[in-house]
């Protein structure tokens, strides 16, 4: 019996060797090992029954440590997984508040982003790492399951695109038998979507000259309108600068880098003039969309800063914005939204914008404050209050300090937004009435509980300020329940002030008071474009191939919101 254990010696540490080295050729890629039940030609198999026992019992050692491998690297792949989602929380979290006052957040978002990526390359390394370990362990006996991580449901790529074949050559005799009879049964299809890059060309506009055989005359047909006076750009390059710049966040001398790179060499005052002169040929359309926003009977409001440059250093200036969106109570007019810009925060520039308007405005910001007053010239503006404001103020204390008073209202103002998420888009009456029955008995007491908890904090620390803040606005925070027209929250305006606040991680500052009118003008074009589906990019060409020759009286027709139409009547 020893002399069999010792002849078997050799064949089962050959056998664990040759284990080993396919485990480790299953982490390089190689494919040179056959299977772990797999002896190599020179290996004979026992003849005795201890030399079979011995052998056995050598396979399920290698067996057993291959397995021990592979659910290590199952073990790995699922932590990473999990701190895969981990980061995501953080990040979503962290995106709710990118456009607060800490720029920091920004920087950190950025950091986990890059981190998230790294994440999930090692998830999908870790993953394939466990199942080639697994396919090491795969045989006629045992089979180790691979941990699976969720991936997202692949969709199909896009109907509209136009199709490319590439059909591969097929055999010329039957690798089989040899045959030269074929005939086709079918196909397999897989598709990828490629890329193809932009092609630059250079239009000549040929206008040629006749002279008359009777009298000499010589006629010509006219010059064709071009969206810039003495300009080489045609429509669909300036629609391209434009939108890079104002709606890709991409300032001018980036975009001349990338020009360069194609071979076309267009410096920044080359583009700067451009960009001036298209700015000021869609002016019409932008007076249309200013006066379409102030005849709603609601508004949104809000501003932000912008850095203006001036001698020496950067100056704060303001744009503002005002949203028309009656989508919410079912409203048939189509949304819009127009931006200002001013040197400072100073209340006369939004009494100058809103000179004509009066009714509904949903804001949250002081610069408001003196359209609100009894007496206004041209009407009253009416004040709704922002909810998600006053929640912001007690959900920081939350997360941040744990303060029981805080999570307590963030928890009861979360009921009235998934009520507000049930109603959205209905008529105004059906939410009125959805409110007087759920929403209105959950305001009362929290009104009640919420002066109640004031009289038990101080004034000064933060939960008596963020109380403070939404009981000095309780009338408008609540005058939201009277009038289905109303929203929650300014969240409409906020929207479109992202743009600005990604924009200005970018192009840094505007530069000067008239680059930022330029800019007002631009993105009110950009944002009412985007809030009505329609592609800013194709629209702004089209309408500075048209605009110079487009009577003034149908300009309405150009609008977002119509454009469609008409391009499908030329058409």
């Amino acid at each position: 019996m020893a002399d069999a254990a010792t002849d078997v010696a050799p064949a089962g540490s050959r056998l664990i060797a040759h284990c080993e080295s396919r485990y480790d050729c299953a982490f390089a890629g190689a494919s040179a090992c056959d299977s772990i039940l797999a002896m190599s030609l020179d290996d004979s198999l026992p003849t005795d029954l201890a030399s079979a026992h011995a052998l056995i019992i050598a396979q399920r050692q290698a067996l057993s440590a291959a397995e021990l491998r592979a659910l290590a690297a199952e073990g790995e792949a699922q932590y990473r997984a999990l701190l895969v989602e981990k980061l995501k929380f953080t990040i979503r979290k962290l995106r709710h508040e990118r456009f607060g006052q800490s720029s920091e957040r920004g920087t950190l978002l950025d950091q986990l982003e890059l981190q998230l990526a790294d994440l999930e390359a090692d998830a999908a390394q870790g993953e394939t790492a466990a199942q080639m370990a697994a396919a090491a362990t795969t045989g006629e006996k045992i089979t180790v399951a691979s941990f699976e991580r969720r991936r997202p449901a692949r969709r199909p790529l896009p109907e509209h695109l136009p199709r490319e074949r590439m059909v591969y050559p097929a055999p010329s005799a039957c690798p089989c038998c040899g045959g030269t009879t074929l005939r086709k049964i079918g196909e397999d299809v897989t598709e990828t979507l490629e890329l193809v890059p932009r092609q630059w060309k250079v239009i000549q506009h040929v206008r040629e000259k006749f002279s008359c055989r009777a009298c000499e005359a010589i006629s010509q047909p006219p010059a064709p309108s071009h969206p810039i006076a003495r300009g080489r750009a045609g429509p669909k390059l300036l629609a391209h600068i434009l939108f890079s710049k104002y709606g890709l966040h991409l300032p001018l001398n980036r975009q001349s880098a990338v020009y360069a790179r194609e071979g076309i060499d267009l410096d920044v005052s080359t583009l700067a003039d451009w960009v001036g002169a298209a700015a000021a040929t869609p002016m019409p359309l932008v007076e249309a969309i200013r006066a379409h926003v102030f005849a709603a009977a609601r508004i949104h409001a809000d501003d932000t800063t912008v850095p203006v440059l001036a001698k020496g250093k950067a100056r704060t200036g303001r744009l503002w914005t005002y949203v028309r969106d009656d989508r919410p109570f079912a409203g048939p007019d189509p949304p819009a939204a127009v931006f200002f810009y001013s040197r400072d925060r100073g209340g006369e520039h939004p009494q100058q914008h809103l000179a004509g308007f009066a009714g509904l405005m949903q804001a949250d910001a002081s610069g408001f404050n003196r359209l609100y007053a009894a007496g206004r010239k041209g009407g009253p503006v009416i004040e709704a209050a922002c909810w998600a404001h006053a929640r912001r103020k007690f959900f920081d204390l939350a997360r941040i300090n744990k303060a029981p008073i805080a999570s307590e209202a963030v928890a009861r103002i979360d009921v009235l937004f998934a009520i507000e998420r049930e109603i959205n888009g209905l008529a105004p009456l059906q939410r009125v009435g959805v409110r007087t029955e759920r929403s209105w008995p959950l305001i009362l007491p929290l009104e009640t509980w919420l002066r109640e908890q004031r009289g038990r904090v101080s004034k000064n620390s933060d939960t008596g300020k963020a109380i403070d803040y939404s009981l000095k606005r309780w009338a408008a925070l609540t005058r939201f329940l009277d009038d289905g027209r109303l929203c929650m929250t300014n969240n409409a305006a906020e929207r479109e002030l992202r743009a600005i606040a990604i924009g200005r991680r970018n192009w840094t500052f505007a530069g000067s008071d008239e680059g930022g009118r330029r800019a007002a003008t631009l993105y009110t074009l950009i944002a009412t474009a985007k809030l009505n589906d329609v592609d800013p990019q194709a629209w702004l060409a089209d309408v500075l191939a048209r605009m110079l020759d487009y009577p003034a009286k149908r300009i309405g027709d150009l609008l977002p919101w119509n454009w469609h139409t008409v391009r499908r009547a030329a058409a």
